[in-house]
């Protein structure tokens, strides 16, 4: 069981470097790759089956959680996150994020990843599609964000992501230039992965079946430090390659990328 550990460690010290340069070239959170990857490399390390996506999803929200609040801290300094929109999703994202985690622990885990590759699968489109909308309406009501913020948390901590995804085009979709929105959703996802995180680390410690050794909870921790360790230092990197490579075709490539990933995980 030790070198099966080590054996997932050093697997995810190559899956943060490529977490941290797709995320520094295209601006999207590792959820979307770190879940899918940890899918894969958990059974390997003896990883009960019904445990996988679990674990898998909240390690990917831990990871998250470090890796995005470095980028959260930039965007503040750069004058790029609005404190009064934060505020204003904060509540419903809260709420969301625990209440994703609550809905991934009762779901069978059979389930979990059809689940994960619906939200995939809307999202490669999206990605794919480069929508992009007039911001013609005026911000909503604290009500309304509070709501709308309640279901993105719901939605990306049942995916395992921090939310930018969707969190960006809705603020843009509300008059929130694109800079802005991009800065006050980083700062959303880093509450959001928090949440998430901490309602998986609830759930896991009071679930029945015994977790494997070095958890928290839902959160395995050989694979967080692994993804951590060296994605933290790649992000620099692919944000330098973003004015050297065409990130617009990149984009749909990983567009392409994510609908193979989404349907295997839907149909597995």
């Amino acid at each position: 069981m030790v070198d099966a550990t080590l054996w997932l460690f050093g697997a995810c010290l190559v899956l943060g470097s490529c977490v941290g340069l797709l995320a520094g070239l295209l601006g999207i959170g590792g959820g979307l790759i770190v879940v899918p990857a940890l899918s894969v490399l958990l059974p390997w390390a003896g990883i009960t089956p019904s445990l996988v996506m679990p674990m898998a999803l909240a390690t990917s929200l831990a990871s998250i959680v470090i890796t995005s609040s470095s980028s959260a801290y930039t965007h503040y300094r750069l004058g790029n996150v609005l404190p009064a929109v934060v505020r204003s999703l904060l509540p419903g994202v809260l709420l969301g994020g625990l209440l994703g985690s609550a809905i991934a622990d009762r779901l069978p885990a059979e389930y979990l990843p059809r689940v994960f590759g619906v939200i995939v699968l809307l999202l490669a489109l999206q990605m794919a599609l480069s929508l992009r909308v007039k911001p013609a309406k005026p911000f909503p009501s604290p009500v309304r964000n509070v709501f709308s913020g309640g279901l993105i948390g719901m939605i990306a901590s049942l995916a395992g992501i921090g939310g930018g995804s969707l969190t960006v085009p809705y603020l843009n979709y509300y008059g929130v230039e694109m800079r802005q929105a991009i800065g006050s959703a980083s700062l959303c996802g880093v509450f959001l992965a928090l949440a998430g995180m901490a309602g998986f680390i609830f759930f896991g410690l009071t679930q029945t079946e015994t977790l494997p050794r070095f958890s928290v909870g839902y959160v395995y921790l050989p694979a967080l430090i692994g993804i951590v360790v060296t994605s933290v230092f790649t992000t620099r990197y692919g944000a330098r390659l973003t004015s050297r490579l065409p990130t617009p075709i990149i984009k749909r490539v990983f567009a392409v990328f994510l609908l193979l990933v989404g349907a295997s995980m839907f149909l597995s």
